[in-house]
């Protein structure tokens, strides 16, 4: 038979409400009371008496997660969520996803949910919120919280990151000291910090080696492949004569590949291609997909610790940004300038 709040009150010897109160950690009711209630939700197993015992020792043994639901599509989000899933285990503690939707403030309220389950400390991966909010969201909670893919000036210690623009740039050095001057490029969806970044590196790298940036050049994509194949028929479309082609990850990279293919091009020998993360399927993609390595698990192993650090009262300090590698498979070539 299920046991209720009301099973418990019995128990305890006083009303609902004031179970209710209890288990809300209203602190307007005595120890004594408290006590009292514990000891029943106990002896009855009444279903939240985990939540009892959180609100009683101010600890859950659990950490939580809050991702946005436009990453869950992907290889990129099946490594996160194992990365994070595993590591959180070796710590001995449960992982709680909560989804951050479409919006800043639904990302807020989903801080604010894994919060409200006594979370002992929170891995962020925003999409929506700036930096100077997540500052703040920092600064107003009592349990430690740790933003990853985002630079927080303002709170270095909370924060772990990869320089997208640096490791952009580095992968658009390389096409150009290749002999590439004709650089294309997809970007990520608009308004993600790592999209943004990239497109940054790619337009400094162009600076830094005297060639101009041209908007006809670039094309917004969506992170999957479908847009990737139609980001790259919408270069061709345009008539331009790229020699490289550079996508803000692979799965964008091999949906072009497809549409190079479709107008005749030969991937390197006409079109050199780059994508971004390093996902297994760029291995065995014919051709292999050159692509910037990020050290996805490394950063979630390097959140954990901090992140226990800060729930267990260890020192810690602010964190360097972590590089990318680029990884030079087959899709990749000399250019017309080398």
């Amino acid at each position: 038979m299920m046991i209720t709040m009301l099973d418990v009150a019995k128990k305890a010897g006083v009303s609902k409400a004031t179970v209710s109160r209890v288990l809300a950690g209203n602190s307007y009711v005595s120890k004594t009371t408290r006590d009292r209630v514990f000891k029943a939700v106990e002896e009855t197993c009444y279903r939240p008496n985990l939540l009892a015992r959180n609100l009683a020792t101010s600890k859950s043994q659990s950490i939580g997660l809050m991702v946005s639901n436009t990453l869950y599509n992907g290889p990129y989000f099946t490594e996160l969520l194992f990365q994070t899933a595993t590591s959180t285990e070796n710590y001995g503690r449960q992982l709680i996803l909560a989804d951050g939707k479409h919006s800043a403030e639904e990302e807020r309220q989903a801080i604010e949910f894994l919060l409200d389950l006594r979370c002992d400390g929170i891995i962020v991966y925003p999409c929506f919120l700036n930096a100077d909010e997540l500052t703040e969201i920092i600064s107003a909670s009592t349990k430690p919280i740790i933003v990853m893919n985002r630079r927080l000036e303002h709170s270095p210690q909370h924060c772990v990151y990869a320089d997208h623009q640096q490791y952009s740039l580095n992968a658009v050095s390389h096409l150009i000291k290749s002999g590439h001057r004709d650089i294309a490029f997809i970007c990520g969806s608009p308004g993600s910090p790592s999209a943004n970044s990239r497109l940054q590196g790619y337009r400094k790298a162009l600076e830094l080696h005297g060639i101009p940036f041209r908007e006809q050049w670039v094309v917004e994509g969506a992170w999957t492949p479908r847009s990737g194949l139609a980001a790259a028929a919408t270069l061709l479309e345009r008539g331009i004569h790229f020699t490289a082609l550079v996508a803000s990850n692979d799965d964008m990279a091999m949906g072009a590949a497809n549409s190079l293919y479709a107008a005749g091009k030969r991937i390197p020998q006409d079109v050199s291609l780059i994508g971004f993360d390093d996902i297994p399927m760029a291995t065995y993609f014919i051709p292999s997909v050159s692509s910037v390595k990020v050290p996805v698990a490394e950063m979630i192993k390097t959140t954990l610790r901090q992140l226990v650090d800060m729930m267990e009262g260890r020192p810690y300090e602010a964190l360097k940004p972590f590089p990318g590698e680029l990884i030079v498979r087959e899709s990749t070539g000399p250019g017309p300038y080398q």
